[in-house]
């Protein structure tokens, strides 16, 4: 089974940027489409952008767009999120997984704060 460790949160100003890294165990990670989760206290975890297994298509929840890019290096089998111009609703704990089931083990993920 796929381990995923997810890192590269923290906190940020509003305006600020971020880049989140998740890396995958195994080589099937290069086969997958994957997407990147978020989950706020109180609130469904939800899919903020996915990316097809060659990286060649990419789709962004419209609260994302314009502002997150989502890449991917499969030889180092390894999912990117580039964050900017963050909010503090951008506030939440970030996760990688498959866009669709079956779905690898959840990692931990990583917290990311956007307050001044």
């Amino acid at each position: 089974q796929v381990q995923l460790e997810e890192s590269g949160g923290g906190l940020v100003q509003p305006g600020g940027s971020l880049r989140l890294s998740c890396a995958a165990s195994g080589s099937i990670f290069n086969s997958r489409i994957m997407g990147w989760y978020r989950q706020s206290p109180g609130k469904e975890r939800e899919l903020v952008a996915d990316i097809t297994n060659s990286g060649a298509g990419v789709n962004y929840a419209d609260s994302v767009k314009g502002r997150f890019t989502i890449s991917r290096d499969n030889d180092k089998r390894t999912l990117f999120l580039q964050m900017n111009m963050l909010k503090p609703e951008d506030t939440a704990v970030y996760y990688c997984n498959t866009k669709r089931a079956p779905f690898f083990n959840w990692g931990q993920g990583t917290q990311v704060t956007v307050s001044s």
